[in-house]
């Protein structure tokens, strides 16, 4: 019985993720998830007692697969290209060019829901922390890294919401680089 439990749980989470962040959380209901899953109510909310618990879970899970695949991502295309600045433009220009790119699903949260659920935002807070924490790994000088991870970071927000906005990945991507190259020569 665990099993099919966690089991459920599973597809529940994997549906609530691929609508939420394809979607919007607004734009997505409880039925819509329960019929992508293929469960019943009361196996739903066996496992997520409201909408507010699905969402919380829903960017737990959502931190985890991204900040592992963004660790892996840079380390990976540093190693390729040499440095930090090639390296995570390469990174980015991985996920912006990928067929499901809809943006930030933290920046998405903020935007839809951030006030009407403050619990979002030390997920949130923690989320952007851990991505500094990484950029600031591969930051390798006696400058402040921590600093330097902060306007890396900035950056790449902006790179986003503008990707985001305009759909123009090349431009944008050029014009962080530019930035980056900038924050290195000037540090």
């Amino acid at each position: 019985m665990t099993k099919k439990l966690s089991e459920a749980r599973e597809r529940i989470l994997n549906s609530a993720h691929r609508l939420f962040y394809r979607d919007g959380i607004r734009a997505t209901g409880i039925d819509r998830i329960i019929k992508e899953a293929a469960v019943t109510k009361v196996t739903f909310y066996r496992h997520f007692p409201s909408k507010n618990n699905l969402i919380l879970a829903f960017l737990d899970f959502r931190h985890r697969l991204w900040i592992n695949w963004f660790e892996e991502s840079l380390r990976r295309n540093i190693n390729r290209y040499g440095t930090l600045p090639e390296g995570l433009t390469e990174t980015l220009a991985e996920w912006f060019k990928s067929d499901d790119f809809r943006g930030c699903a933290f920046i998405n949260t903020v935007s839809e829901i951030g006030n009407e659920l403050p619990q979002v935002m030390p997920l949130i807070r923690e989320h952007k922390t851990q991505m500094e924490q990484i950029i600031a790994s591969f930051i390798s000088s006696e400058k402040d890294e921590g600093r330097m991870a902060q306007k890396y970071a900035l950056l790449v927000e902006g790179a986003i919401t503008t990707v985001q906005r305009t759909g123009n990945i090349d431009d944008v991507l050029s014009l962080f680089q530019e930035g980056m190259w900038a924050f290195t020569k000037f540090e």
